[in-house]
Parts: structure tokens; sequence; C-alpha cells
């Protein structure tokens, strides 16, 4: 069902790769409530992914782009001003990559180089984007920026790697006029897949949260109200979008399953496994 809540309104995605991401959902749900809209992504992602098809379905162009370069942020801002006919009212950084974790490799043995790629791809790029579109007078007044995030920028949780600190980044970058982030609960995206342990760390917040994980969907109809005029002057926040799961201790679904045993995780004598 729409609302019209973005009637008229212009837009930039960028991170759309597949059904399964959060940021093509965003795109199609923009439209269906009244945006225009571009799609980015990079080169790569454009020339071997599916977001051809999803231009396609949208009418909308695609402006390929490598989120670390200035230059091709600036491009995309640009050219979606002309494509789209004046400054956009919102944008969508749904991007992140490791390195460290694509190569399975601990946090206790990163590799440098690598690391630094995590930040620029996964946190760097989200400040560079807003810089550009500001000095380029891109972002229409009161336009909404947002960026995707998880919890793991707060709290430990295992196989997530330098990842945390990447959203921990991208979090604390959130200090601009209508800037928010958005910590969605864990979801079997393309990148959240790559994850070691995702499907179990699924599991665990989906029974950890009193209602339940939040769906890419449901992430999309968030990101569509955060567009919106309706949340005008919420700012410079990062807003938790899972379910509850950042507010409880241990729920009762948990605490039953817990009570199931933990000998999978003790080693030979007994001792639990920790990590």
């Amino acid at each position: 069902m729409s609302y019209n809540l973005l009637k008229g309104k212009r837009g930039i995605i960028f991170g759309a790769l597949n059904e399964q991401s959060i940021a093509w959902k965003v795109a199609e749900k923009a439209v269906e409530e009244g945006a225009a809209i571009t799609l980015s992504n990079t080169p790569v992602a454009v020339r071997m992914g599916e977001v051809s098809a999803l231009s396609e379905k949208l009418n909308c162009e695609v402006i390929p782009a490598d989120a670390t370069s200035v230059e091709d942020l600036e491009n995309v801002f640009k050219r979606s001003m002309e494509v789209l006919g004046g400054p956009v009212d919102f944008v969508l950084h749904s991007i992140g990559m490791s390195p460290n974790v694509r190569k399975k490799r601990t946090y206790d043995d990163l590799d440098y180089d690598m690391l630094e790629k995590t930040l620029d791809i996964s946190a760097v790029s989200f400040h560079k984007m807003i810089q550009a579109a500001k000095k380029l007078n891109a972002i229409a007044d009161y336009g909404s920026i947002l960026a995707l995030s998880y919890v793991a920028a707060q709290r430990t949780f295992y196989g997530y790697n330098d990842m945390a600190d990447a959203k921990a980044l991208l979090e604390s970058i959130a200090h601009h006029v209508r800037v928010n982030t958005i910590s969605q609960s864990p979801t079997m995206t393309t990148a959240g897949s790559g994850v070691k342990g995702m499907d179990k760390l699924f599991d665990f917040a989906n029974r950890m949260s009193p209602l339940g994980n939040a769906s890419a969907d449901e992430c999309a109809d968030y990101c569509i109200v955060m567009f919106s005029d309706l949340t005008r002057k919420v700012t410079m926040q990062n807003l938790f979008h899972d379910g509850g799961f950042s507010s409880v201790g241990m729920s009762l679904r948990a605490m039953a399953t817990y009570e199931k045993g933990l000998d999978e995780y003790k080693d030979e004598n007994g001792n639990i496994i920790y990590g």
C-alpha cells in the first residue's frame, strides 16, 4: 500500500546489489511512495550484479561509482541532479565490505592494509558522500541522509571482526543536519551472509528480541519514513531497528535455549569454550 510519503521527492540509493539487499527494497519502496531516484554501486557490481534489472523495473538510471573515490561520488551527485531535475531530498548509504572477513582472518590476526580498506569502504565513504554533496549543494533543504549500521558498533559479536570498528566509525560520522544511522537487525543479505556464524547470530538475535528480528522489508519501510517529511526534525541519531534486541539482557526464549546445554561448546575437560 502506498501513502505517497515521498511524492515529488528525489533521491539516491547507494548499494543495491540484488533482491536480498536492503537498499534494493528501499529503492522499490521509494519509487512506490512517489519518489524519483537514481541508483549507484561499484562498476564491478553494476556489471556482475542484478542492479540493471532493478533500474529497468523502476525506470531509473544507474550511475557506477567507487564510493571511496571523491571524484566518483561528485559525479553521482552531479549526474543525479541533471537526471532528477534538482537537488536530492534523500540519500541512502548501504555500503559495507571487509577484506579481512572475506579472507576469514580473525580479529587478532588482521591485515592492516585490509583494515584500512574496510574502514574506507564501510565508513569513511559515508563522510566523503556527505562532504561531496554539501560542496555541490546537492542536498535540498531538510534533505535526509541515512546509513545502515549494526549493534556490533557498541557490543562485541563473534565473527563480526573489523566490520564492528567500521560501524562504530560510521555512526560517529552522523553529526550533520538531518543525518542519521539505522542499526538494523542481523539480515541475510549477500554481505551479511559472509560474516562467520551469521546463521547462528541471526537465530540468537531473533530469540533475544521481544518482537523478533526486523526484516529487510521492514527496514526499508523505516528508511522511507526517515526520508519523509514526518521525521524532518530527527537528526544526528543512531536509531535501533532490531525488534528490541539492543535493550534486552536475556529473553525467556534465549534462556530456554541456553538451558538445553552448552556441551557442544565444551572442551574434553568440560570447560566452556569462549569466543
